[in-house]
């Protein structure tokens, strides 16, 4: 259980700020240029946060295993999802440089 907190804290103090700033299409600008469609990237990190909260939380709440399951599939889908909103920014930026 102790792992479960650390992680979740990790991720908490890190890539939820990161996530939500680039959400609200907040970057400094000496990234803006390297990170160009920025909303979508921070859509993305905050898609594969999800997993994080949605594994930790259930387990540290002490729920059924069915909970537990069903939020580790959540997770997972939205961490695909994540992945493949970050494939398609760093598509846009490929395209973008041509």
């Amino acid at each position: 259980m102790t792992w479960q907190w650390i992680g979740l804290t990790v991720f908490s103090l890190t890539v939820l700020p990161a996530g939500t700033a680039m959400a609200a299409n907040w970057v400094p600008g000496r990234l803006r240029s390297r990170l160009t469609p920025v909303r979508l990237r921070g859509w993305a990190f905050l898609a594969v946060y999800a997993p994080a909260a949605l594994n930790a939380i259930p387990r540290l709440a002490g729920v059924t295993p069915e909970v537990i399951l069903a939020g580790v599939f959540a997770g997972g889908v939205l961490a695909v999802g994540g992945c493949v909103l970050i494939a398609v920014a760093a598509r846009r930026t490929a395209d973008a440089a041509r």
